[in-house]
Protein backbone atom coordinates (compact mmCIF):
# COMPACT_ATOMS: atom_id res chain seq x y z
CA UNK A 1 0.00 0.00 0.00
CA UNK A 2 1.25 3.37 -1.04
CA UNK A 3 2.13 5.90 1.50
CA UNK A 4 0.44 9.24 1.01
CA UNK A 5 2.68 12.01 0.46
CA UNK A 6 3.73 14.24 3.44
CA UNK A 7 1.96 17.42 1.70
CA UNK A 8 -0.95 15.47 2.18
CA UNK A 9 -0.57 15.07 5.77
CA UNK A 10 -0.05 18.71 6.23
CA UNK A 11 -2.97 19.80 5.26
CA UNK A 12 -5.38 16.47 6.30
CA UNK A 13 -3.49 16.08 9.45
CA UNK A 14 -6.07 18.55 10.83
CA UNK A 15 -8.84 18.43 8.45
CA UNK A 16 -12.18 18.50 10.03
CA UNK A 17 -10.83 19.00 13.80
CA UNK A 18 -11.84 22.90 13.61
CA UNK A 19 -15.26 22.12 14.70
CA UNK A 20 -16.03 23.71 18.06
CA UNK A 21 -18.62 22.21 20.65
CA UNK A 22 -18.67 20.80 23.60
CA UNK A 23 -18.45 16.70 23.71
CA UNK A 24 -19.26 14.67 26.49
CA UNK A 25 -16.71 13.35 29.53
CA UNK A 26 -16.11 9.47 28.56
CA UNK A 27 -16.26 9.39 32.34
CA UNK A 28 -18.10 11.90 33.37
CA UNK A 29 -21.28 11.74 30.93
CA UNK A 30 -24.33 13.73 30.00
CA UNK A 31 -24.53 17.26 28.58
CA UNK A 32 -21.84 19.64 29.86
CA UNK A 33 -19.23 17.07 30.27
CA UNK A 34 -15.75 18.02 29.29
CA UNK A 35 -16.46 21.56 30.78
CA UNK A 36 -15.33 22.87 33.77
CA UNK A 37 -16.94 24.53 36.88
CA UNK A 38 -15.77 27.30 35.57
CA UNK A 39 -16.82 27.09 31.83
CA UNK A 40 -13.84 26.19 30.93
CA UNK A 41 -13.02 23.33 28.39
CA UNK A 42 -10.77 20.20 29.98
CA UNK A 43 -8.40 18.69 27.71
CA UNK A 44 -9.52 15.94 25.72
CA UNK A 45 -6.82 12.79 27.07
CA UNK A 46 -5.35 10.30 25.29
CA UNK A 47 -3.80 7.42 27.25
CA UNK A 48 -0.23 5.80 26.30
CA UNK A 49 0.99 2.75 27.65
CA UNK A 50 4.62 2.13 26.69
CA UNK A 51 7.91 0.19 27.43
CA UNK A 52 9.71 3.00 29.49
CA UNK A 53 11.89 0.46 31.61
CA UNK A 54 12.80 -3.29 30.47
CA UNK A 55 14.68 -4.92 27.73
CA UNK A 56 12.22 -3.02 25.12
CA UNK A 57 12.42 0.43 26.68
CA UNK A 58 14.49 1.91 23.32
CA UNK A 59 10.73 1.79 21.83
CA UNK A 60 8.63 3.38 23.91
CA UNK A 61 10.37 7.21 23.32
CA UNK A 62 9.93 6.86 19.71
CA UNK A 63 6.27 6.30 20.24
CA UNK A 64 5.49 8.70 23.04
CA UNK A 65 7.77 11.26 21.16
CA UNK A 66 5.43 10.85 17.77
CA UNK A 67 2.22 10.82 19.82
CA UNK A 68 3.32 14.54 21.54
CA UNK A 69 4.63 15.52 17.97
CA UNK A 70 0.95 15.11 16.47
CA UNK A 71 -0.82 16.32 19.62
CA UNK A 72 0.93 19.64 19.43
CA UNK A 73 0.61 20.15 15.49
CA UNK A 74 -3.43 19.34 16.64
CA UNK A 75 -3.31 21.76 19.35
CA UNK A 76 -1.96 24.38 17.35
CA UNK A 77 -4.91 24.65 14.93
CA UNK A 78 -7.61 24.37 17.56
CA UNK A 79 -7.44 20.95 19.07
CA UNK A 80 -9.96 18.79 18.92
CA UNK A 81 -13.86 20.12 18.64
CA UNK A 82 -12.49 23.46 20.64
CA UNK A 83 -10.63 21.45 23.49
CA UNK A 84 -7.10 21.17 23.60
CA UNK A 85 -5.08 17.52 23.59
CA UNK A 86 -3.03 15.95 26.58
CA UNK A 87 -1.28 12.84 26.27
CA UNK A 88 -0.53 11.11 29.37
CA UNK A 89 1.99 8.07 29.78
CA UNK A 90 2.31 5.12 31.28
CA UNK A 91 4.88 2.47 31.54
CA UNK A 92 4.17 -1.29 30.93
CA UNK A 93 7.57 -2.40 30.97
CA UNK A 94 6.41 -4.72 28.38
CA UNK A 95 5.39 -6.75 31.38
CA UNK A 96 1.47 -8.08 32.01
CA UNK A 97 1.07 -7.75 35.75
CA UNK A 98 2.96 -3.94 35.28
CA UNK A 99 0.63 -3.17 32.41
CA UNK A 100 -2.28 -4.25 34.20
CA UNK A 101 -0.94 -1.63 36.76
CA UNK A 102 -0.66 1.05 34.17
CA UNK A 103 -4.05 0.77 32.21
CA UNK A 104 -5.75 1.21 35.97
CA UNK A 105 -2.98 4.38 36.13
CA UNK A 106 -4.31 5.46 33.37
CA UNK A 107 -8.15 4.98 33.73
CA UNK A 108 -8.04 6.55 37.21
CA UNK A 109 -6.61 9.68 35.47
CA UNK A 110 -9.45 9.88 33.29
CA UNK A 111 -7.94 9.43 29.56
CA UNK A 112 -10.44 9.04 26.96
CA UNK A 113 -8.89 6.67 24.24
CA UNK A 114 -5.85 4.62 24.47
CA UNK A 115 -3.41 5.03 21.87
CA UNK A 116 -0.62 2.75 22.95
CA UNK A 117 0.35 -0.77 23.02
CA UNK A 118 3.89 -2.08 21.74
CA UNK A 119 4.38 -5.58 23.49
CA UNK A 120 1.20 -8.26 22.71
CA UNK A 121 1.55 -9.98 25.66
CA UNK A 122 1.51 -6.89 27.70
CA UNK A 123 -0.90 -5.05 26.10
CA UNK A 124 -3.12 -8.49 26.12
CA UNK A 125 -4.10 -7.62 30.06
CA UNK A 126 -5.25 -4.57 29.70
CA UNK A 127 -8.53 -4.69 26.82
CA UNK A 128 -10.81 -5.69 29.91
CA UNK A 129 -9.35 -2.66 32.22
CA UNK A 130 -10.07 -0.19 29.72
CA UNK A 131 -13.22 -2.37 28.05
CA UNK A 132 -14.60 -2.09 31.74
CA UNK A 133 -14.20 1.54 31.90
CA UNK A 134 -15.22 2.46 28.73
CA UNK A 135 -12.05 3.59 26.62
CA UNK A 136 -11.83 3.00 23.29
CA UNK A 137 -8.54 1.12 22.38
CA UNK A 138 -6.17 1.94 18.74
CA UNK A 139 -3.54 -0.19 19.12
CA UNK A 140 -0.62 1.41 16.88
CA UNK A 141 1.79 -1.62 17.85
CA UNK A 142 1.34 -4.87 19.37
CA UNK A 143 -0.34 -6.94 16.82
CA UNK A 144 -0.37 -10.57 17.84
CA UNK A 145 -3.71 -12.37 16.10
CA UNK A 146 -4.50 -13.07 20.12
CA UNK A 147 -5.72 -9.47 20.28
CA UNK A 148 -8.11 -9.94 17.23
CA UNK A 149 -9.16 -13.46 18.61
CA UNK A 150 -10.82 -11.43 22.10
CA UNK A 151 -13.17 -9.85 19.11
CA UNK A 152 -13.45 -6.86 21.27
CA UNK A 153 -15.87 -4.30 20.29
CA UNK A 154 -13.69 -1.15 21.65
CA UNK A 155 -10.15 -2.75 20.38
CA UNK A 156 -8.65 -1.64 16.88
CA UNK A 157 -5.23 -2.48 15.61
CA UNK A 158 -3.66 -0.18 13.24
CA UNK A 159 -0.67 -2.25 13.03
CA UNK A 160 -0.47 -5.49 10.82
CA UNK A 161 -1.55 -9.02 12.47
CA UNK A 162 0.70 -12.03 13.46
CA UNK A 163 -1.40 -14.06 10.75
CA UNK A 164 -0.37 -11.42 8.04
CA UNK A 165 3.22 -11.12 9.46
CA UNK A 166 3.44 -14.95 9.45
CA UNK A 167 1.81 -14.60 5.49
CA UNK A 168 4.18 -12.45 4.58
CA UNK A 169 7.77 -14.49 6.40
CA UNK A 170 6.38 -17.82 4.34
CA UNK A 171 6.21 -15.42 0.98
CA UNK A 172 9.92 -13.91 1.28
CA UNK A 173 10.75 -17.27 2.52
CA UNK A 174 9.64 -19.51 -0.04
CA UNK A 175 10.94 -16.81 -2.71
CA UNK A 176 14.38 -17.43 -1.03
CA UNK A 177 13.83 -20.89 -2.32
CA UNK A 178 14.69 -22.29 1.16
CA UNK A 179 14.15 -25.79 2.14
CA UNK A 180 14.81 -26.09 5.73
CA UNK A 181 13.75 -23.58 7.83
CA UNK A 182 14.00 -22.80 11.56
CA UNK A 183 11.45 -20.83 13.75
CA UNK A 184 12.51 -19.38 16.96
CA UNK A 185 10.20 -18.17 19.26
CA UNK A 186 10.25 -16.96 23.31
CA UNK A 187 6.80 -17.87 24.23
CA UNK A 188 5.13 -14.56 24.47
CA UNK A 189 1.48 -14.49 22.75
CA UNK A 190 2.66 -12.58 20.04
CA UNK A 191 6.34 -14.39 19.29
CA UNK A 192 4.78 -18.04 19.58
CA UNK A 193 1.52 -16.86 17.39
CA UNK A 194 4.06 -16.13 14.38
CA UNK A 195 6.30 -18.48 14.47
CA UNK A 196 3.29 -21.87 14.71
CA UNK A 197 1.16 -19.43 12.12
CA UNK A 198 4.73 -19.39 9.88
CA UNK A 199 5.23 -23.29 10.46
CA UNK A 200 1.56 -24.31 9.47
CA UNK A 201 2.09 -21.91 5.89
CA UNK A 202 5.36 -23.68 5.59
CA UNK A 203 3.98 -27.25 6.24
CA UNK A 204 1.15 -26.71 3.49
CA UNK A 205 1.86 -28.41 0.54
CA UNK A 206 4.48 -26.82 -1.51
CA UNK A 207 5.77 -25.35 1.05
CA UNK A 208 9.36 -24.89 2.40
CA UNK A 209 10.32 -27.80 5.74
CA UNK A 210 9.92 -26.35 9.12
CA UNK A 211 12.73 -28.13 10.21
CA UNK A 212 12.39 -27.31 14.09
CA UNK A 213 10.40 -24.92 16.17
CA UNK A 214 12.84 -23.98 18.94
CA UNK A 215 11.18 -22.13 22.02
CA UNK A 216 13.93 -19.79 24.03
CA UNK A 217 13.70 -18.06 27.48
CA UNK A 218 13.81 -14.44 27.63
CA UNK A 219 16.38 -11.86 29.29
CA UNK A 220 19.23 -15.06 29.44
CA UNK A 221 22.85 -14.21 27.67
CA UNK A 222 23.56 -17.52 26.10
CA UNK A 223 21.42 -19.36 23.88
CA UNK A 224 24.18 -21.50 22.49
CA UNK A 225 22.08 -24.98 24.03
CA UNK A 226 19.33 -23.51 21.98
CA UNK A 227 21.15 -22.59 19.06
CA UNK A 228 22.72 -26.35 18.84
CA UNK A 229 19.44 -27.68 18.84
CA UNK A 230 18.53 -25.33 15.68
CA UNK A 231 21.48 -26.24 13.82
CA UNK A 232 21.49 -29.88 14.59
CA UNK A 233 18.60 -29.91 11.85
CA UNK A 234 20.88 -28.54 9.35
CA UNK A 235 18.22 -25.38 8.14
CA UNK A 236 19.05 -23.07 5.41
CA UNK A 237 16.74 -20.20 6.54
CA UNK A 238 16.40 -18.94 10.37
CA UNK A 239 13.19 -16.96 11.86
CA UNK A 240 13.30 -15.42 14.69
CA UNK A 241 9.56 -13.98 16.22
CA UNK A 242 10.81 -12.38 19.38
CA UNK A 243 12.12 -9.06 20.51
CA UNK A 244 15.87 -7.07 19.90
CA UNK A 245 17.23 -7.91 23.06
CA UNK A 246 17.36 -11.79 22.56
CA UNK A 247 17.36 -11.48 18.76
CA UNK A 248 20.61 -9.31 18.56
CA UNK A 249 22.28 -12.13 20.83
CA UNK A 250 20.90 -15.33 18.66
CA UNK A 251 22.17 -13.67 15.62
CA UNK A 252 25.53 -12.82 16.94
CA UNK A 253 25.40 -16.81 18.50
CA UNK A 254 24.44 -18.14 15.47
CA UNK A 255 27.28 -16.41 13.72
CA UNK A 256 29.66 -18.02 15.91
CA UNK A 257 28.71 -20.91 15.26
CA UNK A 258 29.01 -21.18 12.40
CA UNK A 259 25.61 -20.82 10.61
CA UNK A 260 26.02 -19.64 6.97
CA UNK A 261 22.36 -19.93 6.19
CA UNK A 262 19.78 -16.81 6.26
CA UNK A 263 18.43 -15.12 9.19
CA UNK A 264 14.97 -12.89 9.78
CA UNK A 265 13.56 -11.32 12.74
CA UNK A 266 10.21 -10.10 13.07
CA UNK A 267 9.00 -7.00 13.74
CA UNK A 268 9.14 -6.72 17.64
CA UNK A 269 13.45 -7.11 16.86
CA UNK A 270 13.40 -3.85 14.01
CA UNK A 271 15.50 -1.61 16.32
CA UNK A 272 18.89 0.06 15.84
CA UNK A 273 19.76 -1.95 19.12
CA UNK A 274 19.50 -5.20 17.54
CA UNK A 275 22.39 -4.22 15.16
CA UNK A 276 24.56 -3.07 18.86
CA UNK A 277 23.79 -6.21 20.19
CA UNK A 278 24.12 -8.10 17.47
CA UNK A 279 26.99 -6.55 16.25
CA UNK A 280 27.65 -4.94 12.48
CA UNK A 281 28.63 -8.23 11.03
CA UNK A 282 26.12 -10.67 12.65
CA UNK A 283 23.41 -8.04 11.87
CA UNK A 284 24.95 -7.69 7.98
CA UNK A 285 22.44 -9.03 4.97
CA UNK A 286 19.70 -9.73 8.26
CA UNK A 287 15.93 -9.46 6.93
CA UNK A 288 13.14 -8.97 8.74
CA UNK A 289 9.45 -8.56 8.96
CA UNK A 290 8.24 -5.43 9.59
CA UNK A 291 5.27 -2.41 8.63
CA UNK A 292 6.26 0.99 7.69
CA UNK A 293 9.46 2.70 9.08
CA UNK A 294 9.91 6.37 9.03
CA UNK A 295 13.25 5.04 6.91
CA UNK A 296 10.84 3.04 4.12
CA UNK A 297 8.00 5.73 4.17
CA UNK A 298 7.68 7.36 0.50
CA UNK A 299 7.32 11.38 1.00
CA UNK A 300 8.00 11.51 4.09
CA UNK A 301 10.82 13.32 4.37
CA UNK A 302 9.06 16.68 6.45
CA UNK A 303 7.94 14.79 8.55
CA UNK A 304 11.01 13.44 9.99
CA UNK A 305 12.82 16.34 9.69
CA UNK A 306 9.74 17.89 12.21
CA UNK A 307 10.98 15.23 14.62
CA UNK A 308 14.26 16.10 14.29
CA UNK A 309 14.14 19.15 14.98
CA UNK A 310 11.44 18.43 17.80
CA UNK A 311 13.29 16.18 19.50
CA UNK A 312 17.23 15.95 18.28
CA UNK A 313 17.31 12.61 16.66
CA UNK A 314 15.82 9.86 14.25
CA UNK A 315 12.68 9.00 15.17
CA UNK A 316 12.86 5.03 15.00
CA UNK A 317 10.12 1.93 14.97
CA UNK A 318 6.38 2.61 15.42
CA UNK A 319 6.99 6.21 15.80
CA UNK A 320 4.98 6.19 12.40
CA UNK A 321 2.07 4.24 13.73
CA UNK A 322 2.22 6.44 17.33
CA UNK A 323 1.87 9.44 15.37
CA UNK A 324 -1.28 8.11 13.38
CA UNK A 325 -2.95 6.76 16.27
CA UNK A 326 -3.40 9.77 17.79
CA UNK A 327 -4.47 11.36 14.72
CA UNK A 328 -6.75 8.90 14.42
CA UNK A 329 -8.19 9.40 17.72
CA UNK A 330 -8.62 13.15 16.96
CA UNK A 331 -10.64 11.95 13.99
CA UNK A 332 -12.60 9.93 15.81
CA UNK A 333 -13.39 12.11 18.64
CA UNK A 334 -14.54 14.81 16.12
CA UNK A 335 -16.76 12.68 14.12
CA UNK A 336 -18.34 11.37 17.08
CA UNK A 337 -18.88 15.19 18.49
CA UNK A 338 -17.47 14.14 21.70
CA UNK A 339 -15.65 11.54 23.87
CA UNK A 340 -18.45 9.50 24.71
CA UNK A 341 -16.87 6.10 23.98
CA UNK A 342 -19.51 4.37 23.08
CA UNK A 343 -19.99 7.28 19.83
CA UNK A 344 -15.69 7.12 19.56
CA UNK A 345 -15.73 3.22 18.95
CA UNK A 346 -19.18 4.12 16.28
CA UNK A 347 -17.54 6.40 14.72
CA UNK A 348 -13.96 4.30 14.42
CA UNK A 349 -15.82 1.62 12.73
CA UNK A 350 -17.15 4.24 9.98
CA UNK A 351 -13.73 5.31 9.26
CA UNK A 352 -13.43 5.33 5.14
CA UNK A 353 -10.28 6.26 3.74
CA UNK A 354 -9.00 8.53 6.60
CA UNK A 355 -5.20 9.07 5.24
CA UNK A 356 -2.08 7.43 7.38
CA UNK A 357 1.00 6.83 6.52
CA UNK A 358 0.48 2.83 5.56
CA UNK A 359 -2.77 4.26 2.82
CA UNK A 360 -6.02 4.94 3.63
CA UNK A 361 -7.85 2.99 6.17
CA UNK A 362 -11.01 1.34 6.34
CA UNK A 363 -11.47 -1.45 9.50
CA UNK A 364 -12.28 -4.51 8.60
CA UNK A 365 -15.07 -6.54 10.71
CA UNK A 366 -12.04 -7.49 13.25
CA UNK A 367 -11.03 -3.79 13.10
CA UNK A 368 -7.92 -4.86 11.42
CA UNK A 369 -6.37 -3.14 8.83
CA UNK A 370 -7.34 -5.13 5.07
CA UNK A 371 -3.84 -5.04 4.42
CA UNK A 372 -0.99 -5.69 7.01
CA UNK A 373 1.42 -3.73 5.07
CA UNK A 374 4.40 -5.97 5.60
CA UNK A 375 7.45 -5.68 3.92
CA UNK A 376 11.08 -7.14 3.92
CA UNK A 377 13.56 -5.23 5.51
CA UNK A 378 17.65 -5.78 4.95
CA UNK A 379 20.48 -4.62 7.23
CA UNK A 380 22.92 -2.69 5.45
CA UNK A 381 25.74 -0.73 6.62
CA UNK A 382 24.14 -0.78 9.99
CA UNK A 383 20.78 0.12 9.19
CA UNK A 384 17.92 -1.17 8.37
CA UNK A 385 16.55 -0.72 4.56
CA UNK A 386 13.77 -2.02 2.41
CA UNK A 387 14.88 -5.25 0.14
CA UNK A 388 11.12 -6.07 -0.76
CA UNK A 389 7.90 -4.65 -0.63
CA UNK A 390 6.35 -7.98 -1.03
CA UNK A 391 3.96 -6.63 -3.52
Amino acid sequence: MRAIPLKSFTSLAVLGLLVTGCGQGLLGGGDGAGQTAAGKEEPIVLGMLIPQSGSEAAIGPYMSNAAQLAIDEINAKGGVLGRKLELKTADDGCDAQSAAAGANKLVTEGIDVSVGGYCSGATLPTLPIFGKAGIPMIIPAANSQELVDQKLKHVFLINGTGSQQAAAAEKWITKQGSKSVALMHDNTSYSKDIALRTQALLEAPGGAEAAVTEAVTPKESDYSANITNVLAKKPDFVYWTGYFQEGGLIARQLRQAGYKGSIMVGDGSVSPKLVEIAGAEAAEGLYATMTQTPDTLEGAEGWIDAYKKKYGAEPGPYSNQAYDAVRLAAEAVTKAGGTDGTKVIAALEAIDGFPMFSGPLKFTPEHTLANGGFQILVVKSDKFALQDSLK
